[in-house]
């Protein structure tokens, strides 16, 4: 009988006679030589795969965190949640936050005074100044902003105009409302104690100008809040 028989059940073919037909596998570890594509209807090698669904360079895959860009690291003692300007003295990117300019925020309490010009009239016209004008004065002072703040998302009158918001400072959204009257407390009620008050006011609503690098004015640190600019 001749050698040269079929293969029989069971039997593998030699793989490197040529005789492998059309779209079959090479066998397991077996790899094509060097610079060379695996033929048709083959599949690379396990590793060779792995290697081509690498991300590319600088491309997180699925599920990973983006990194920040090289030259892009946040500043230091910002938290996370504040967005970076758009290059030196460029805006800031679409939809992120800054923290509010000092200007801006002092103009917004010259409007929110302007809003209780007329009722803290009213009560000095009934009061005099007296110590109880004083009293009232504060306590009316301290029911506007609690309530803007509890009701209008961290705004009150002046800071809707003038497109500020105030923020938790841990994440950036909504804070409690133990914080917001907190901070509606320390900034009006003060006021009550004539002359003290008015001194602490001074020093407080300056305080943001060399409060680095979170701009927080007193009653802001008592509640830990910040307040943004509205992008």
């Amino acid at each position: 009988m001749s050698s040269n028989g079929p293969t029989g059940y069971g039997q593998n073919e030699n793989p490197y006679d040529g005789s492998n037909p059309y779209g079959q596998q090479n066998p397991y570890g077996q790899q094509p030589p060097a610079g060379q594509q695996p033929p048709y209807g083959q599949q690379a090698p396990y590793d060779q795969q792995a290697y081509k669904q690498e991300a590319p360079y600088g491309q997180p895959g699925y599920g990973v965190p983006p990194q920040q860009p090289y030259g892009q690291q946040p500043q230091a003692g910002l938290p996370h949640w504040l967005g970076q300007p758009g290059g030196y003295g460029g805006a800031p990117a679409p939809g992120s936050r800054q923290l509010a300019p000092i200007g801006e925020r002092l103009v917004a309490r010259l409007i929110d005074v302007a809003v209780l010009i007329v009722p803290t009239l009213l009560v000095f016209v009934v009061l005099g100044a007296s110590i109880l004008y004083y009293v009232v004065a504060a306590l009316l002072s301290f029911g506007y902003e609690a309530a803007m703040l509890l009701t209008q998302g961290g705004q009150t009158v002046g800071k809707k105009v003038m497109k500020l918001r105030v923020v938790d400072l841990g994440h950036g959204g909504k804070p409690a409302e133990n914080s917001l009257l907190i901070r509606a407390a320390v900034y009006t009620l003060p006021n009550a104690v004539y002359c003290i008050g008015s001194l602490f006011a001074l020093v407080n609503v300056l305080f943001p100008l060399w409060d680095k690098p979170l701009q927080q004015a007193l009653h802001d640190k008592a509640a830990k809040t910040v307040v943004v600019k509205e992008s």
